[in-house]
């Protein structure tokens, strides 16, 4: 393909339901599809060796996801992990000019307009990998770097250009370091600070729940002995998490519906006076931030609990928005009390 002599490009990728679903375009792009989506970037022209990739394979998940770095980032001192390489189109939420595409991290995450945004990382949101057009122009050959929100977006330096980036990934066995993670993943859950949002939700909750905030933290700690980490999925653990967030949440606001439980209406300024799931225990404002959180999330998990616990009559729409019954809450209450029980 005139680019990447040698490669293994077919071995590269894991082509699982969840890639195929969010990242990998169903056909190459086509010369006309190229130049729409470069015109919609803002004139970046793509390089060869990202066209010539993903028209053999257009997007997807790699099977080596790290690459050494010389310059130490918010992810690691020595590396940095990617999640998906965006592909040429519109199909997927996670291509170029899909949902999550470039555009969308710049114009609502104010990532700087340095290029294009190729590939997202493990953090969901809080850095990327970009091509970088500041040297060489719109037209010319870009080098890769990497953009980091936490750190102000500070941009490093990654590879000169994005073959040498591809060829220079890694397995993550080479920088295995669960037990650390796992270690520093109890001491968030246990002593971290917690969001605006639930550090108010224990305030209102205390004549019901006076020690909500350590129930809180001790269902975080068995997540992480379950997990290694701190995220929700769809286990019975998470499900329990759900509950007491959506329970904490409506004990000083109103919820109308799913989506804005969720997160705040696109085009509006995210606030903790106005609050949404995510900025409870997900994101922090960069302006605001707090450590109690997950740092990334599925919204699927969300919607599934959502929709399963409506479907039960354990959360029910009232005049006052939707809410728990009581017989959802003392079911709440009682999961949380045994888990407390059982150290």
């Amino acid at each position: 393909m005139g680019h990447f002599e040698g490669f293994d490009v077919a071995g590269f990728w894991d082509d699982s339901a969840y890639a195929l679903g969010e990242y990998v375009e169903e056909a190459p792009p086509t010369p006309e599809l190229i130049a729409s989506v470069e015109e919609e970037l803002g004139g970046y022209r793509l390089p060869d060796s990202y066209i010539a990739l993903t028209t053999a394979h257009n997007g997807g998940i790699p099977n080596r996801d790290h690459f050494p770095m010389t310059e130490p980032t918010s992810w690691a001192d020595d590396h940095i992990a990617i999640t998906g390489i965006r592909g040429v189109g519109r199909t997927r939420p996670q291509s170029l000019g899909g949902e999550y595409g470039s555009r969308f991290w710049i114009e609502m995450w104010e990532y700087p307009d340095i290029g294009v945004y190729f590939a997202d990382t493990p953090s969901a949101g809080h850095d990327m990998l970009a091509f970088d057009y500041r040297a060489c122009g719109r037209h010319g050959e870009p080098t890769v770097v990497h953009v980091d929100q936490e750190g102000d977006f500070a941009i490093t330096p990654v590879a000169e250009n994005f073959e040498a980036f591809i060829t220079g990934l890694v397995d993550e066995s080479v920088y295995d370091t669960s037990e650390q993670d796992r270690i520093d993943a109890l001491a968030t859950v246990r002593d971290g600070s917690f969001s605006p949002v639930l550090s108010r939700a224990f305030r209102e909750v205390a004549d019901v729940l006076p020690d909500a905030d350590r129930r809180l933290r001790r269902l975080a700690e068995a997540i992480v002995h379950d997990k290694g980490f701190f995220a929700l999925h769809a286990d019975e653990r998470s499900t329990l998490m759900y509950d007491c967030l959506f329970w904490l949440f409506t004990s000083f606001n109103r919820v109308d519906s799913f989506d804005r439980y969720l997160k705040a209406p696109a085009g509006h300024e995210r606030s903790y006076a106005q609050p949404d799931y995510e900025l409870m225990i997900v994101f922090g404002l960069v302006a605001d931030p707090y450590d109690f959180n997950t740092g990334g999330y599925a919204p699927g998990f969300v919607e599934d609990w959502w929709n399963s616990r409506v479907a039960s009559g354990r959360i029910a729409e009232t005049v006052d928005g939707y809410r728990m019954t009581g017989a959802a809450v003392a079911a709440l209450l009682d999961g949380l009390a045994a888990l407390a029980d059982d150290r």
